[in-house]
């Protein structure tokens, strides 16, 4: 795309106002006045409790060329009825002029996770674009396409925050083919149900373009109605043995490395992954498919998964005074957080393992069932130690407990305070999971160890 004002007004739709030359270069977008960069077009996001309208003229003097706007502001602007619409079709115009293959990606879980290791296993034969880090909404997904051109697969990854947004981000995103990690409890509060959970990922599916493929994770108890709505070629990956992409074996190599073995349509794969969890090994057979039916022979596929370098905060492996943290703190949910507990059981230790668990935000009315089931997990997998945090993590210590858990193993605190101390008091060689709702800022308690 040729980044001028001019074009950027074509492709979305706009007026040029406030002085904006249609010659203007620009070199990207910038959603924060505070984070402008010279060169920038500034996009002033109305939200619930701000509007970036007040705020352009602070991001033209850092350096921004003009701002995109839903009414006249002073200074260089594009003018437009709707910022997110105004998104939608600049995206759309640039989709339609792509040719090469678009991987849409949506899931309860495992999202960016999958996003990166399908980018890294396409990268063995293909030039990738991909979202970078989780930029996945109505604001950030579009900006994706400004950089599409030399590229032969673009990733997106598309986020569902209640019905309608993955309609809204399919529509111009057009995959060749789509990706539905699972459904399970993340952001259960904006549909109701996982049944509701279910129909908002899936609509995803009446965007495929025709020819394309939908990729499913077989053990996933939506995949049979997912196949139903399908109108493309439907695959598979899981542990069963009818997913078409099929992980066989897996080991924890130490706290950053894990060895996958496999097998898709009957050839057989290894893979080296720089992350822990039999849950990650299920999102790099994922990626695995993704690549095959994009083209990508097996082997060189399954070697680059190594180069897959996921986020911060999710699982993240710190040393701190002789302790090995693993943070998984971007969010949580009770599947996330029960496969974190899963991990912290199977991976190798010198100590004990130990976790802090904060209670989970967005589930609504499932909040009890969803914190009831953590402690089900605490039970079924016996941490050594648990430090529980936050109000709604009574409920986890209190089934944890009576599901058999020692209450001597158990602690709750709602205090950030004393979350770093009860971690000072553990001793070199223990591994310790901290997990929660990123609103906890969990990580936090880390700052003075």
């Amino acid at each position: 795309m040729k980044k001028t004002l001019g074009e950027l007004a074509r492709r979305m739709g706009a007026e040029l106002r406030g002085g904006a030359l249609a010659e203007t270069v620009f070199t990207g977008f910038a959603l924060d006045n505070r984070e402008v960069q010279a060169g920038q077009v500034f996009l002033a996001i109305r939200g619930a409790n701000v509007d970036g309208h007040q705020y352009v003229g602070d991001a033209l003097a850092a350096g921004a060329v003009a701002a995109v706007c839903e009414r006249p502001v002073e200074g260089p602007h594009l003018l437009v009825p709707n910022l997110v619409g105004a998104l939608a079709t600049f995206a759309r115009s640039l989709r339609e002029e792509f040719t090469g293959t678009v991987v849409g990606i949506t899931g309860s879980n495992g999202k960016t996770s999958a996003k990166e290791f399908t980018a890294a296993a396409l990268g063995a034969g293909l030039g990738v674009l991909k979202s970078p880090g989780n930029r996945n909404t109505e604001y950030t997904a579009p900006l994706l396409w400004q950089d599409a051109v030399g590229h032969e697969v673009v990733v997106a990854e598309l986020a569902m925050r209640g019905f309608n947004q993955i309609d809204h981000l399919a529509r111009f995103t057009q995959p060749t083919i789509g990706l539905i990690t699972m459904i399970g409890t993340a952001h259960i509060e904006m549909v109701g149900s996982r049944e509701g959970i279910a129909r908002a990922k899936g609509e995803i599916i009446p965007h495929i373009r025709p020819g394309g493929h939908l990729v499913l994770w077989a053990e996933d108890d939506f995949t049979p109605q997912f196949r139903t709505q399908s109108s493309v070629s439907v695959s598979t990956f899981g542990t069963t043995t009818d997913a078409d992409c099929r992980v066989i074996g897996y080991r924890a190599l130490d706290w950053q490395r894990s060895e996958v073995i496999g097998e898709i349509f009957g050839t057989p794969w290894r893979a080296e992954l720089a992350t822990i969890g039999k849950h990650q090994a299920l999102n790099a057979a994922a990626g695995i498919l993704v690549a095959h039916l994009a083209g990508v022979p097996v082997d060189p596929a399954a070697q680059a998964l190594c180069t897959a370098q996921l986020p911060p905060m999710r699982m993240e492996i710190l040393e701190r005074g002789g302790l090995t943290l693993a943070l998984d703190n971007y969010n949580a949910s009770p599947d996330s957080t029960a496969a974190a507990l899963r991990t912290l059981a199977e991976a190798p230790s010198k100590g004990r393992r130990v976790a802090v668990l904060g209670e989970m935000k967005e589930l609504g009315d499932f909040s009890e069932i969803g914190h009831r089931l953590v402690g089900k997990a605490v039970a079924a997998t016996a941490p050594d130690q648990v430090l529980f945090f936050g109000d709604q993590a009574r409920i986890m210590m209190e089934e944890a407990v009576g599901l058999g858990f020692p209450s001597s193993q158990a602690e709750w605190t709602d205090d950030l305070a004393q979350v770093t101390q009860w971690l000072k008091g553990l001793e070199a060689g223990d591994a310790v999971l901290i997990k929660g709702s990123r609103a906890l800022g969990l990580e936090r308690a880390l700052e003075d160890l």
